[in-house]
This record gives C-alpha cells, sequence and structure tokens, in this order.
C-alpha cells in the first residue's frame, strides 16, 4: 500500500476537499524492457535482508538463513546475557544502539508502507516484514516507561577485540570475569523520538496483518512519544544530555554544543499522526516545533543543508509534513533541499566526486547519498508527481547516486558486498572468521608463509561499505573505518531507495539464494613437533587448534589420538602393557577447562594386524579451545609415549622405534613454529563429540562430516539434519513438492509453451513475467490478453504452485540450451 494512501485514510476527516484534490493517486507504474536497469534491485533488495540477518543477535529466529551464524549472547545456563534480547548489532562491531535501531526501523518501514505492492510482487514481502518485525520488536521492549535502554555491550571491550559474535561472551567472561553484558539506561530525547517513529510506522506496516502486534507498537509509540516530547519540556536545551555511552559513537550533539532533537520529535510527531489521524501530532509541527527548526547559518531561511541520518531526520520530518499536510512552504523547502544536493541551491552545495558522488561527508559517505536519493524518489511519487521535468531530474539523480554505489565509478568498484567487482576489505567481525584477533591482516597479501589469516570467511551479503573520499579515491583496508566499515543504519536508506527503484525498473530476486556457506579452510585442526626422541621414548609438542567459523563455536568434547606401531616391541618380547603415555608439561593445569587427560595405549580396532596402538589426548572441557585470541584459539600439551630403558636390568634398546608409526611420520621434517602450516599434522586425527574432524586414520579413513549440528531448522534455514547423511527418502520423490497441476488442475501438454501456439519461446517468458508482476492484467480469466488455463499449467515449470518470474527465467534458460529440462515433468 502506497504511504501517501495511508495517509490520506488517516486524515479523511481533516483534510480539505482542495488539498485532497491536489494528490491523486499515482497512476500504476510498469515494468517495460527499456525501463530496466542493468542493475538487478531486485537482488540487491534481496541481499539487502541477508545482511539484516546477519546482523540479528541473541537467539536467532528459525527464520535466519545464514548458514555461517549462530545464536549469540547466550549463557552457558542458556539464558541471555543482553537485558534485551534480539535487536541488530550496530556494524562491524557487536555493540547495539537503541538509537540506530530505531532510526532504521523507521526507514525500513517507510520503504514498505511508500512501496509494499512491489515489495510483495517481487516476493519478499514475508522476508521484509520479518525483518522488520525484528528491529520493532527489540525498540519496543527497551521502552522502560521513564526511561529506555539506550546501549547494550562494553564499549572498551568490544573496540579491542575482534572475533566472532558466536563466541563473543565467551571472551568477554575470560577478560571481565562475567557474562553479562553491561547497559545503560537514558532519557536522550532524540533516541525516545526516534524509537517512537519506528513504533508508529511499525503500526502502519502491520495493522492489517498482524493486529495484536501493530496495537502494542502503537502504545509504545504513544508513550515513548510523550516522554520524548516531556523531556524536552523538562529540560529544555539539555534534553539531549542523557546520552550513555551512545555519546561517544552517536552523538546527537552538535559542533556548536547545542543539543538536536527538534527534528526528531519533528519526525515522530508526523509518524504519529500517520498512524493515529489525531489533528494534536501536527498542530505540534506547527506550533512548538517548527519555530525552533534549525535555520541555516546567519539566515532566516528553514535548514536545507546535511543529509537524512540517524543524527539528523530534519528533512525525513520535512518531507512527511509536506505529503501530510500539502503545505507549499514545505513542499518547497523539499525542492530547495534536493537541488542543494544535485545542483545547487542559495549558493550552497553538497560536494561532488570527479565520478559523479554527491560527497557530504567522509565517514560513511554513501549512507547519505543513498538516504537522499530515497528521499528523492518519496518526493517524486507524491508532492512532485505532477511535475514531470522535476521529477526526471530528481529520478535521474537518486538513480546515478544508486547506482555509483554497484559500480558506475572510475575505479569500477561496487560498494554492495556481493553485487559486481567489491573491494577485498569489509570492517565486520562477524564476517571476518578471525579466530586469534589477528585483523590487521585481513585483506593484505600473505608475507607470512600462511602463519596468520588473511582471508575474510565468509560474503557479508548486501551489506553498503561506507563508500570512496571526496576526491573518488578508496581505501581498501579493514582498518580504514570510514571507507570499508558498514553499519544498519548505512543500509536504511538504501534498502528503502531499493523498494522505489524495484518499482520504476523491475527486477527478479535469486531463486537459490541463500546457498550455503561450505568452510574455507579446515576448521579443527593439529600441528605438532617432535620435542625429543631417544632409544626408549618418542615426545611430541601438539597444539589442538579451534579456527572454527561456519558458525564460530566451541565443544566440550575433543579429542585427538598419536597412532603408533608396537612389531618391534612385540618381536623384542615386550608387552603393550609396559608403555607409558604421560604428559609432562600442557598449557592449563589440572582443574582448568583446557587441561588435558592423556591415556593409553589403547588398540586401533582398525589394523587387522593387530600393532597399532593409539595415545589419547582428551580435553577435560574442550570449551577452553575456541577462536578468540592468539592464546585461546589453540591448547598446547607436550606428552610422551615410552618404554622403560631396561626391564629386569636388560636393556630394551631396539625395542622401540618411531619410524614406521602413522602419526610420527613427517612430523622430523616439520618447523619448530606450530603456527605455520608446515607444522600441520595430518596423521594426528582429531575428534570432535565423537566426529572425525580431521586428518587421516591409518586405515585411510578420514572426515565425511562435520561435528556441527545446526539449532535451527526453518525453510530457507539452517536444519537440524546432519546433511552428509543418507535417508530412506533421498532417492525417492520428494513428498512436498508441489504437483505441477495443482494451480489450474490440469496437466501440462508443452511445458514452457504459456501462449499455446505450441513453441516454447521468449514469448512464453515475457508473458509469464506480465501474469507475475500485472496479474491484474494477464492472470488467468481478467481480459483478452490474460494467459489460459492450459497455458498456465504449461507455464508453472519450477515445481512451484502459481507463475512467478522464476517461472520465466526457467522458461528463458531453457530456449537458450542453458538447461535441458524443467524442473517439473509433463
Amino acid at each position: 500500500m502506497k504511504l501517501k494512501k495511508l495517509t490520506a485514510a488517516a486524515a479523511a476527516l481533516a483534510m480539505t476537499a482542495t488539498m485532497a484534490s491536489a494528490y491523486p493517486a499515482a497512476p500504476e507504474k510498469q515494468f517495460t524492457a527499456e525501463a530496466a536497469s542493468k542493475y538487478n534491485y531486485a537482488e540487491a533488495l534481496q541481499k539487502s535482508m541477508f545482511f539484516y540477518e546477519v546482523q540479528q543477535a541473541g537467539k536467532l529466529p528459525d527464520w535466519n538463513p545464514v548458514s555461517w551464524r549462530d545464536d549469540t549472547m547466550i549463557k552457558e545456563d542458556g539464558t541471555p546475557s543482553d537485558v534485551v534480547d534480539g535487536g541488530w548489532f550496530d556494524a562491524g562491531d557487536h555493540l547495539k544502539f537503541t538509537l540506530t535501531n530505531a532510526y532504521t526501523a523507521s526507514v525500513l518501514a517507510w520503504g514498505l508502507l511508500q512501496y509494499g505492492d512491489t515489495v510483495k510482487k517481487i516476493g519478499l514481502d514475508k522476508e521484509y516484514r520479518n525483518n522488520l518485525k525484528w528491529g520493532l520488536d527489540y525498540v519496543a521492549a527497551c521502552d522502560l516507561g521513564d526511561k529506555v535502554i539506550g546501549t547494550i555491550g562494553d564499549d572498551a571491550f568490544d573496540h579491542v577485540w575482534y572475533g566472532s559474535p558466536e563466541v563473543y561472551l565467551r571472551k568477554f567472561n575470560l577478560k571481565t570475569g562475567s557474562e553479562t553484558r553491561p547497559y545503560d539506561e537514558i532519557t536522550c530525547c532524540t533516541t525516545v523520538a526516534e524509537m517512537s517513529a519506528a513504533l508508529a510506522g511499525g503500526y502502519l506496516v502491520f495493522k492489517d496483518t498482524d493486529p495484536e502486534t501493530a496495537e502494542n507498537y502503537l502504545k509504545h509509540a504513544k508513550s515513548l512519544f510523550k516522554l520524548a516530547n516531556d523531556v524536552w519540556k523538562e529540560k529544555g536545551d539539555n534534553a539531549n544530555k542523557d546520552m550513555g555511552v551512545q555519546q561517544k559513537y552517536y552523538n546527537t550533539i552538535n559542533n556548536q554544543g547545542k543539543d538536536n532533537f527538534i527534528d526528531e520529535l519533528f519526525y515522530a510527531a508526523n509518524w504519529m499522526y500517520m498512524a493515529t489521524g489525531d489533528e494534536e501530532y501536527l498542530d505540534k509541527c506547527k506550533n512548538e516545533y517548527i519555530p525552533l527548526f534549525p535555520l541555516e547559518s546567519q539566515s532566516t531561511e528553514h535548514k536545507f543543508t546535511w543529509g537524512f541520518c540517524w543524527d539528523d531526520t530534519t528533512q525525513g520530518g520535512a518531507l512527511l509534513y509536506a505529503i501530510n499536510t500539502g503545505d507549499k512552504e514545505w513542499v518547497d523547502h523539499i525542492k530547495h533541499h534536493l537541488d542543494y544536493w544535485i545542483n545547487g541551491y542559495g549558493g550552497k552545495q553538497v560536494e561532488q566526486t570527479p565520478d559523479g558522488l554527491s560527497h557530504l561527508n567522509s565517514w560513511g559517505s554513501l549512507r547519505y547519498a543513498e538516504g537522499t536519493a530515497w528521499l528523492a524518489k518519496v518526493a517524486c511519487d507524491t508532492i512532485f508527481k505532477d511535475d514531470a521535468a522535476l521529477c526526471e531530474k530528481y529520478n535521474n539523480w537518486a538513480k546515478s547516486q544508486m547506482d555509483y554505489a554497484f559500480g558506475d565509478n572510475d575505479l569500477g568498484l561496487s560498494y554492495v558486498v556481493g553485487m559486481g567487482k567489491n573491494p577485498v576489505n569489509i570492517h565486520h567481525r562477524g564476517a571476518s572468521g578471525i579466530h586469534d584477533d589477528h585483523w590487521n591482516e585481513l585483506g593484505t597479501k600473505d608475507t607470512s608463509g600462511g602463519k596468520w589469516q588473511t582471508e575474510y570467511a565468509h560474503v557479508l551479503y548486501g551489506a553498503l561499505e561506507g563508500g570512496p573520499n571526496r576526491d573518488g579515491s578508496f581505501k581498501d583496508d579493514n582498518g580504514s573505518y570510514e571507507n570499508t566499515e558498514v553499519a544498519i543504519d548505512y543500509n536504511a536508506g538504501y534498502t528503502a531507495c531499493l523498494c522505489a527503484m524495484i518499482e520504476d525498473y523491475g527486477g527478479e530476486i535469486l531463486a537459490d539464494f541463500p546457498k550455503a556457506e561450505t568452510p574455507k579452510w579446515d576448521e579443527w585442526l593439529v600441528s605438532a613437533k617432535i620435542n625429543g626422541e631417544g632409544n626408549s621414548y618418542t615426545e611430541i609438542k601438539a597444539w589442538a587448534m579451534n579456527h572454527t567459523a561456519w558458525p564460530a563455536r566451541v565443544a566440550k568434547d575433543v579429542e585427538y589420538r598419536y597412532y603408533f606401531d608396537v612389531s618391534e616391541l612385540i618381536d623384542a618380547g615386550l608387552s603393550v602393557d609396559q608403555i607409558i603415555v604421560a604428559s609432562n608439561n600442557q598449557q592449563y593445569g589440572k582443574g582448568e577447562q583446557g587441561y588435558a587427560t592423556v591415556s593409553g595405549p589403547y588398540k586401533y580396532e582398525g589394523d587387522a594386524s593387530g600393532n597399532t596402538y593409539y595415545a589419547s589426548v582428551k580435553f577435560e572441557d574442550g570449551r577452553a579451545i575456541m577462536p578468540t585470541g592468539q592464546s585461546e584459539h589453540r591448547d598446547e600439551v607436550q606428552f610422551r609415549v615410552s618404554i622403560p630403558d631396561a626391564i629386569d636390568g636388560k636393556s630394551t634398546a631396539g625395542a622401540w622405534d618411531p619410524k614406521n608409526d602413522w602419526s610420527y611420520d613427517g612430523l622430523t621434517s616439520k618447523t619448530d613454529d606450530l603456527t605455520l602450516p608446515d607444522a600441520l599434522a595430518k596423521h594426528i586425527p582429531m575428534y570432535v563429540n565423537g566426529v572425525l574432524v580431521w586428518g587421516e586414520e591409518p586405515d585411510g579413513t578420514v572426515p565425511t562430516k562435520s561435528d556441527y549440528v545446526p539449532k535451527r531448522s526453518a525453510q530457507g534455514g539452517p536444519g537440524t539434519e546432519d546433511p552428509t547423511k543418507e535417508t530412506e527418502t533421498e532417492s525417492k520423490e520428494d513428498p512436498t513438492k508441489d504437483d505441477p497441476t495443482d494451480s489450474t488442475g490440469l496437466k501440462p501438454t508443452l511445458l514452457g509453451d504459456a501462449n499455446l501456439d505450441k513453441q516454447v519461446n521468449v514469448a512464453d517468458a515475457v508473458l509469464v513475467m506480465q501474469v507475475a508482476t500485472n496479474p491484474d492484467k494477464y492472470g488467468r480469466g481478467k481480459t483478452d490478453l490474460s494467459i489460459k488455463e492450459q497455458g498456465e499449467a504449461n507455464a508453472d515449470v519450477d515445481g512451484k504452485k502459481g507463475l512467478s518470474n522464476n517461472d520465466a527465467l526457467l522458461i528463458q534458460k531453457f530456449k537458450l540450451g542453458l538447461i535441458d529440462k524443467f524442473p517439473v515433468e509433463s
């Protein structure tokens, strides 16, 4: 549903006939081949949803599809660490700010309200709503009545430690002795008002589909708005002083030392008006907030500079006010603001990079450009929709800014991860999969011989990186936060703008996204060296290592085995019982989690000769081996396998020869540095939760499955079944597969022949796309141009009930010879 339609409905009794007639409903836009963009904005929106799913904190929902993510901030007793579970991690770190969660949710809600029909057409309505609700539920839960939760997390710890969120709490506990993350309670007017705006928007989104949730959002929105307004009334210019930890990172006091909160009150009041239809909120805007609306320096003109962002919702509020009232002064104000961004107004203009980006600020330059592009798109579809020339100017500029992010720049770089040619680096702890805190080496050329991790573990699909510098250059460095960091607020305006771009230019989501990631490296491994050897013993120094990142995790049951041959012992007339297996030095002491019990010998059943035995190094609690730092990612144990130098006064010389021992093989040539790849010991197998995860046993057995069993199970999300386990139905027809006759009751006569001309070609694909994007015109039985019943049966080639753009894509692939059959059979 269009936001302008919602607004009109809410204010129907208050708006004059003149005002209502000034904004007739815009005609529905049709996708055409000529209007198509070289960039697939629908794919980009789909991947932006993925980014928000990566950012989810706490216990993850079943619908989260990110294969390398798992629950976070959960204590060992299974309860949440955070005072409020859920929400989004803010950026490339693990802090949660209510301010940025609220700002982000408000803009995502706006995008869905304005272009919800389009989002639904491309098949992302459910996922979009799920992600929006995730953020809104957190915002609502942070409302404490007379205060709100401001920040959750220890910023001093968070910005020193670089690692995956799944193991954050273990490192935090190691450093602080606590499993509970700190938080603060604040009354910052900006934060509270932003929360109100988000939840009012949430009410509008969910009021028809989930009335109970919507009413809860509205209840909180009302109380939060009252709190924000009361704080302002009571504290005046000090209404933002109570910011807590937020002030270090999202300071709402401007460079002149003045609080900046009227914009958020103005923004929230307009949202509250749309949610309630109550004129009181517009009266507040007119009589209380607009008189305090920021002015241009040394001018009486309302501020039209800067850009729509977490810290400055001035122009977002102004646009909503112009939509809500039709006030010409504010319609003109939005024009001035957009002109300032494009070609200048009032002697002021946003600076431009040489290759065409409107560049407001070096820290996250793209967030400002894409946030303003969003305002331009909304303005063209509401207050400027009858001015074709103006809308052409603003729409063309908005497209240029969006396309700049996808690669239309002199560097040819796409700053949207997973779309086009990306920079090497992205400042994001979770995506790094780093295990030893050596994050400075990420994205660099390896000069250590493999000692440090330089490759990122994961693709952070959909994340909008900070962007280029003012001269168009880009510092591709993990430590260049201004350029390479990502954040939920960066993606907010960009995501909403994608909804508008899809309405204008079309697009199609990927049918097979996201695919589950497979590990790029061994997650569990052992490195070892000969620590000493003699006629009666072999001493080993070994590291058990945890480099997990799919997802990062720990396990209690961890063991590795050192295999050796006793043939010469038996030949010398000695007994296996005379072998001694013991440890003389360990990283952890007895009673500590990482302490290992070294025992044996045990007979290896895989050897038919019966002469192969092994020593077991089993950790009391392998959770001490965790991918959280240089010393924690590995556990060193030194152990010795030996026989007595003499028995009953007789030397045992010649009864011990390690050269035929399976696990000894190759160790003598290893480097002394166990961090180097040359030290990896493939013949010292490792077992986690009883599963072989590393190395090779003497009979050639190698790992065939992961130790990890996902905790989540849902369509599109990680399942709980072992993916390597064969099932009885694996080779049988899937009983849940849609019957291709379901949509019409007819069986296909020629798969792909949608227009019934007895051949399969592009015309069939076009008809299917028309049905999918404009069912009112082309859906079966609607008009003379409609698809016929038999044609619909023929065109449903993907096995899923109903026609979609995926059916059209498959028909095109079939015509081009890229596939030789469809997923369904006639």
